[in-house]
């Protein structure tokens, strides 16, 4: 629709101007004026200024007169319209397309929200696509949000304000994650955030060490610093470069690519006897082998034992190819 009236506008142009020199070339030739004379008989002749002839016309240049005016009164016309609609026409589709994103973000739940798009925030959003969970931007910059408007799911608005991140719907989503590069925002989000919706989990950004225990205690579950564990990536590339690639090879880009899985022990209600880790047989069912469990109280058991007893509010952390990551998924129907 906006390529069509951007043709319109294009077409009312070309005519506009056909005009002018349509009207300049029949002064000069027809009433005998000079270029200079003729152009500004033109101008005031088409914008009906009212401004008197340079000198008295005689028959042939008063019907020429007659002539360009009315056909300049009618294209003059017909490209105030095309604009003017043409105008209308963009605010009626920025208008609908916010009322669309709108009742897209009020059907989403146990969605993720990510404050602000920078480096950071547009490699969580990366990553969150490649895994099908739902999610939420909130910038402010309108020109990044023209951007990528089409592919991504944008609030517009400061973070700080509890209205954009109600207008997220933060009061139904699972997780919130605030990467923004100043490490007070991050502090503001966090607090807001936790009062807006008392189960969310909130991961947050730090750039200082000493905000961490601050991030903490106004409500942050995890405290990410991204340089910190760049540099530590970087450095553990020099001490054990084998390992760290090894585990490289393990974090892919999507959940049908990928190496790693955690499992809530209640997915396997149901389709297995699961007392235990042995119980479920997962090395023989799907190829798949169990590295980790976490019990209903976030503590974290390393390479569990076979007759570790599990608990329905526990998870397992599995490890296999992408394909026996597969299998697991469907034999037991997660995610």
């Amino acid at each position: 629709m906006i390529k069509l009236f951007r043709s319109k506008i294009a077409w009312a142009l070309s005519l506009m101007v056909v005009v002018f020199f349509f009207g300049v070339l029949g002064y000069r030739f027809i009433a005998d004026y000079s270029w200079v004379e003729a152009v500004y008989m033109t101008i005031i002749t088409i914008t009906t200024v009212g401004f008197s002839e340079v000198r008295p016309l005689d028959a042939n240049a008063k019907v020429f007169t007659i002539v360009l005016i009315v056909s300049s009164v009618f294209i003059f016309g017909f490209a105030i319209s095309v604009v003017s609609e043409y105008i209308l026409s963009r605010n009626t589709l920025q208008k609908l397309k916010k009322k669309r994103v709108r009742n897209t973000i009020k059907s989403l739940e146990n969605h993720v929200i990510v404050c602000g798009f920078g480096r950071n925030g547009q490699q969580a959003a990366e990553r969150l696509r490649a895994y099908d969970k739902p999610f939420v931007i909130i910038e402010r910059d309108k020109e990044v949000i023209s951007n990528y408007e089409h592919q991504i799911l944008f609030v517009e608005g400061d973070v700080n304000d509890d209205d954009v991140l109600l207008d997220a719907g933060i009061q139904k989503a699972q997780y919130l994650v605030t990467a923004l590069p100043d490490d007070a925002l991050n502090l503001f989000v966090v607090l807001s955030a936790r009062q807006l919706n008392k189960d969310l989990f909130i991961i947050s950004r730090a750039s200082q060490v000493t905000s961490i225990k601050k991030l903490e205690f106004a409500g942050a579950n995890k405290v990410i610093m991204p340089d910190k564990i760049g540099g530590d990536h970087m450095a553990s590339l020099v001490v054990m470069p084998d390992l760290i690639t090894f585990m490289d090879q393990l974090s892919m880009e999507g959940g049908h690519t990928t190496n790693l899985e955690e499992v809530e022990i209640a997915d396997f209600h149901g389709a297995a006897n699961c007392q235990s880790i042995k119980d479920l047989d997962l090395r023989r069912k799907t190829g798949c082998t169990i590295i980790g469990y976490v019990d209903p109280e976030g503590k974290y058991i390393i390479n569990p034992e076979a007759d570790l007893q599990l608990e329905p509010k526990g998870k397992v952390i599995v490890l296999g190819r992408p394909e026996q990551i597969q299998k697991l998924n469907q034999m037991f129907h997660i995610g």
